[in-house]
């Protein structure tokens, strides 16, 4: 059956869309006809969370849309520059890129390790400002161009750094890199 939705011949880059909300837009897309670039770390199955960049590549193609499964991880230039050339190689450009990947620590400040904090910041914000750098040349030359950053809106409320300020911070980042 021929697809005639919205996203038909659209490439959209997401990362972090092996599992969750990231996996959970790309069937939406495909379902639409998008070609959906699966740039995530899991090759391999987990014992306790399932999905790996292949399983959700399959049921990309099983809903409607063409998958290329990238084993990435958003923290590693080569391993982000790789991905994105493969996108270009296979589908001809990347229209859309979604910024999902993330790491999560909801501990306060004394109990917020510093290497659970270099983590959530350098998967959260370095690794969204790289991918959204890398893909930006291919962004520009596509008709119309959009960056998703899975954060929050700017809020300066109390209540958001209260009781977690390492992973409102490292989250924020990915929100400021919207601008770019």
């Amino acid at each position: 059956m021929f697809n005639t939705g919205k996203f038909v011949g659209k490439t959209v880059l997401i990362t972090g869309a092996s599992r969750g909300i990231g996996k959970e837009i790309a069937l939406k897309l495909a379902k639409d006809g998008a070609n959906i670039v699966v740039a995530a770390k899991t090759a391999t199955a987990h014992p306790k969370l399932p999905g790996t960049i292949y399983s959700a590549a399959e049921e990309i193609e099983k809903a409607g849309g063409k998958a290329l499964p990238c084993i990435v991880d958003v923290r590693d230039e080569v391993s982000v520059k790789a991905s994105v050339d493969a996108a270009v190689k296979k589908f001809g450009g990347i229209d859309i890129l979604i910024n999902n990947a993330s790491a999560i620590s909801l501990t306060d400040t004394e109990s917020t390790e510093m290497k659970r904090y270099d983590l959530m910041h350098s998967i959260n914000t370095r690794g969204t400002y790289l991918m959204t750098k890398t893909c930006l040349p291919y962004l520009k030359s596509g008709k119309n161009p959009h960056v998703l950053n899975i954060s929050p809106p700017l809020l300066m409320e109390t209540r958001w750094f209260a009781n977690h300020v390492a992973y409102t911070m490292a989250k924020y980042g990915m929100s400021m890199c919207e601008s770019l």
